[in-house]
C-alpha cells in the first residue's frame, strides 16, 4: 500500500501551533475587597502561528463548492506537491517552515478546480516569499486535487491533533529497515550508518527524525539544509553555464549563475544535467509503504 494520507497528515504534526489565548487588560478595583487572580494562559504548544494564519484551535473553513477527483490523480498530485511546494506548506499541505496550513486556506475553501489556486501559483506571492512557479497545466491540475483532496480529510478528522509522541511511530522492525536501507530502498549509496549518520538517534528522535528521513529540509530539524541542486546547462552554441537550480518546465530552465545573478535559458537544443542531493529522496517518496517507511524508522532509531 502506497504511503497513505493519514500517515502524512501525522508527519508535519510539529509544523503548526496552538495560539496563545490574550489575557485582558487589568480592571482597576473599584473597592478595596481583593481582586480575583487574571486567568492562566494556555501553554503554548509546538511549531509557530502568525497574524491572521489559522490554528489548530479554530474550524477550517468549509469548502464552498465540494469537489471530487480520481485516485490517480490525486496520487500524482501528492508526489508533485511533495517536490514542489512541500518545504513551505509542508508534504501533505498542513503548513511547513515557512508556509501556511492549506487546509484552513480560505483561498482554497473557495477554490473551484484551481481557479483560485493556479493564478496564485503562476504569481506567486513575493510578500510572503512565495516565488512564481511555471509548471505544466497537467502538473497544476494534479496539484490542485491533491490540496482539495487533503482538504476534505482533514476537514472529516475528530478533533485537532497536531501533535505526535515517539511512540506513536515506534512500531517498525529495525532488521527489515536495515535491509530496505542497503538494499531496495538504496539508502547505503548515499548515507553510512558509520558516517554521517553515526550517532543520529542521539540527535533526531520521533518525528524530527522520521521528517528528516523522508525529506531533508534542514531548518529547525537539527541539521543543516542540505546543498542546493546545482544545473550544467550546455547551450546549442556549445557555451555552457552552472548555477544554483531556481525553476525548470518543459521549456525554460532558471538558474542562479556564481554572481548571483537569475538568468533563464531555453531548454530546445540544451543539454541539461542536474545534481540534485535530495533526489534519492524524492524518488522514495512515491514507492515507500507504510511498513518501509516505519521499518527504516526503527532501524535509524538504533544508531546511537
Amino acid at each position: 500500500m502506497k504511503l497513505s494520507i493519514s500517515i502524512a497528515i501525522v508527519l508535519s504534526a510539529s509544523a503548526l501551533v496552538l495560539s496563545h489565548a490574550q489575557q485582558p487588560p487589568a480592571q482597576p478595583a473599584p473597592a478595596p475587597a481583593q481582586q480575583p487572580a487574571p486567568p492562566q494562559q494556555p501553554p503554548a504548544g509546538r511549531g509557530r502561528a502568525t497574524q491572521g494564519n489559522p490554528t489548530a484551535a479554530q474550524k477550517p473553513p468549509a469548502t464552498l463548492t465540494p469537489q471530487a477527483y480520481p485516485p490517480e490523480l490525486v496520487q500524482q498530485g501528492q508526489v508533485l506537491f511533495a517536490s514542489f511546494c512541500g518545504f513551505c506548506h509542508g508534504r501533505d499541505t498542513m503548513g511547513g517552515e515557512t508556509g501556511p496550513d492549506l487546509t484552513r486556506s480560505l483561498l482554497v475553501a473557495e477554490d473551484v478546480r484551481g481557479d483560485k489556486i493556479i493564478p496564485l501559483v503562476h504569481t506567486g506571492r513575493a510578500d510572503k516569499g512565495m516565488p512564481p512557479q511555471n509548471l505544466p497545466d497537467g502538473d497544476l491540475a494534479a496539484i490542485v486535487a491533491f490540496i482539495h483532496d487533503t482538504k476534505v480529510k482533514a476537514d472529516s478528522l475528530e478533533g485537532s491533533r497536531r501533535t505526535v509522541d515517539a511512540s506513536d511511530l515506534a512500531t517498525g522492525n529495525a532488521q527489515a529497515g536495515q535491509q530496505f536501507f542497503n538494499g531496495p530502498g538504496g539508502c547505503a549509496k548515499c548515507h553510512s550508518a558509520t558516517g554521517d549518520l553515526a550517532g543520529i538517534a542521539n540527535r533526531l528522535q520521533g518525528l524530527q527524525l522520521l521528517q528528516r528521513m523522508l525529506m531533508p529540509g534542514g531548518r529547525g530539524r537539527g541539521a543543516s539544509p542540505p546543498r542546493p541542486a546545482m544545473a550544467t546547462i550546455k547551450l546549442p552554441s556549445g557555451q555552457t553555464v552552472t548555477g544554483r537550480l531556481t525553476n525548470r518546465d518543459e521549456f525554460t530552465i532558471s538558474i542562479t549563475d556564481a554572481d548571483g545573478y537569475h538568468r533563464s535559458y531555453s531548454t530546445r537544443g540544451a543539454t541539461i544535467t542536474v545534481d540534485n542531493p535530495l533526489d534519492g529522496h524524492i524518488s522514495l517518496l512515491p514507492k515507500y509503504t507504510n511498513d518501509d517507511m516505519h521499518n527504516v524508522l526503527a532501524y535509524l532509531q538504533t544508531l546511537k
